[in-house]
């Protein structure tokens, strides 16, 4: 055989070894593509079907949560009566709200900071402290005490008509008027929730008594789901009394109850104004003793009818809710 047909030869041999390789490697890259295109379809049914689940939520939340937040951002850099058509003021709202009402300055404001002060945080540590006590007995009793003493942020109003308002009631047949009158303490009736003197501590009694909610709930299934293991591990490392056992094991270990509990706290004390209307019976309660941020939005609002000033307290009030949300987010969010 000549050279050149060796060569020939060997040309045909290399592309005839080169050719299945490159087949393969085609063929290795289709299945690479088909397998990307099934993950891909995959993963969209899969983002289809979460869609679908979480599709009734989404629309509530955007109907019922977004369109009326932006409505309320949006009227409250107007004047708007509801009778008219809305007017554009751009800031003065908000101006009006800061140099001009004296009421929200000497009342509200103040009240608001205390009232909130004193049922935040005291709600928020009894809810955890009644959780830990209800943790440590037998599982019956613990299931009975729980229904005790989540009952009354279920019946919060009916309690108010029927309780409440009975027992601070202003004549000598309220049942607070009535023992103290026969134990001689005091001479003729005193009239409680019309007293300026009196409201605002009734209001926090009230509202510390219906406090025990939903963030309860979740402290106390936060506690009962602490490993047992850690604690004997505790314990063998040094730990030697409960209060040690609580700041060190169980508070670390429930950190999202303990900011779920904190920012319903916050809600909770926001949505407890109304209480101070309702043992009065008037808004503005009686020389505004109890008259609270959402006692002024409802006065301006839904009395006077001007909904655009209201909306802009509405909005100070929601950025308010938003920074408490954020400090709670700090204390207890997890730091990744």
């Amino acid at each position: 055989m000549s050279l050149p047909d060796m060569s020939v030869q060997r040309e045909e041999e290399s592309n005839a070894a080169v050719l299945p390789k490159q087949a393969g490697i085609s063929e290795v890259k289709q299945q690479t593509r088909r397998k990307t295109m099934f993950l891909q379809k995959k993963k969209f049914r899969d983002e289809g079907s979460a869609m679908i689940f979480i599709g009734p939520f989404l629309i509530l939340f955007i109907l019922f949560i977004v369109i009326p937040v932006i409505a309320a951002i949006g009227l409250s850099f107007t004047y708007f009566n509801t009778v008219e058509a809305p007017k554009f003021v751009g800031l003065q709202n908000y101006v009006n709200l800061l140099t001009q009402d004296n009421v929200f300055m000497m009342y509200v404001l103040p009240n608001t900071i205390k009232f909130s002060l004193i049922v935040g945080p005291i709600g928020y540590a009894l809810s955890f402290w009644l959780a830990w006590l209800l943790a440590q007995i037998p599982k019956k009793s613990r299931t009975v005490l729980t229904l005790v003493i989540y009952s009354p942020s279920m019946t919060a109003g009916i309690a108010m008509a029927v309780v409440w308002l009975i027992i601070f009631s202003g004549d000598s047949a309220g049942y607070l008027n009535s023992m103290l009158l026969k134990l001689g303490l005091i001479y003729e009736p005193i009239q409680w929730t019309q007293s300026p003197d009196y409201l605002m501590p009734i209001m926090v009694v009230v509202s510390l008594w219906g406090s025990m909610g939903v963030g309860f709930l979740a402290m106390l299934a936060g506690i009962l789901n602490v490993d047992k293991e850690l604690y004997e591990a505790a314990y063998i490392d040094g730990i030697r009394s409960r209060l040690q056992e609580v700041f060190y094991i169980t508070i670390p270990s429930m950190k999202p109850q303990m900011l779920f509990g904190a920012v319903m706290a916050v809600v909770g004390t926001v949505q407890a104004g109304v209480i101070g209307v309702q043992l009065s019976g008037a808004n503005p309660t009686p020389q505004y003793a109890g008259q609270l941020i959402i006692n002024h939005i409802d006065d301006y609002g839904f009395i006077r009818y001007e909904m655009g000033y209201a909306s802009a307290v509405s909005v100070i009030l929601l950025l308010i809710v938003y920074l408490f949300s954020k400090l709670c987010w700090r204390l207890f969010g997890e730091k990744d």
